[in-house]
């Protein structure tokens, strides 16, 4: 896939003074705050939410963003956790002077950073889907970890967890059942918490 053509391909779509790169996993969420807020100076681009398997293709496919949309925008903004990356994408952030939402990962903004950290240690074990995860389990979690060849390794994949947290942005009973069941496949406990969308909203919000 050309990455730089991809996001030259998305920013001209749009009419905001603000880009916002994001993870696919997210579009949903913050095109619907956009939408709610009228919030009409904020653009989106997206990533494949699948680069969560090869984190080291993200801060490359960000930077390819960056750069193609730089003159098209007056600001930019990342709306992505470190993601697995060890650092390499506030590397590249630093490098573009490019400003991303805080924290590790998206679950961790949901909750509200200061929030998860406090529960970091009961979490240690924990395996979180959030609605996106939820909706797109088969593509997110099942298939990219081939259990969907091999189910029987479900014991042995997720022999560290204890329970399953669906992290939830939205009340939806549907995907409240959906999340029951991805824990009963994977063999670990349910806990359901209503997150909202946490550090996220406020991020966007003070995006100028």
């Amino acid at each position: 896939m050309d990455e730089t053509a991809s996001a030259s391909e998305t920013f001209r779509r749009g009419r905001g003074t603000t880009l916002l790169i994001t993870c696919g996993a997210l579009a949903r969420e913050v095109v619907g705050l956009i939408e709610l807020n009228g919030w009409r100076h904020l653009d989106v681009a997206c990533l494949p939410a699948k680069l969560h398997h090869a984190p080291a293709r993200i801060a490359p496919a960000v930077r390819a963003k960056i750069r193609a949309a730089r003159n098209h925008y007056a600001d930019i903004k990342v709306l992505y956790g470190d993601c697995g990356t060890s650092g390499a994408l506030d590397a590249v952030l630093a490098e573009e002077g490019v400003e991303r939402i805080p924290g590790p990962h998206c679950f961790s903004f949901y909750a509200g950073n200061e929030t998860f950290a406090r529960a970091a240690d009961d979490d240690m074990t924990t395996f979180f889907l959030s609605d996106a995860f939820c909706r797109h389990f088969e593509n997110l979690v099942w298939r990219p970890l081939a259990l969907d060849k091999r189910a029987d390794m479900v014991g042995f994949v997720f022999a560290n967890y204890r329970k399953l947290v669906y992290l939830a942005q939205t009340e939806d009973a549907a995907l409240e059942a959906k999340a029951r069941d991805c824990a009963r496949r994977l063999g670990l406990d349910y806990e359901y918490r209503f997150a909202g969308y946490g550090d996220l909203a406020t991020f966007m919000a003070a995006a100028n």
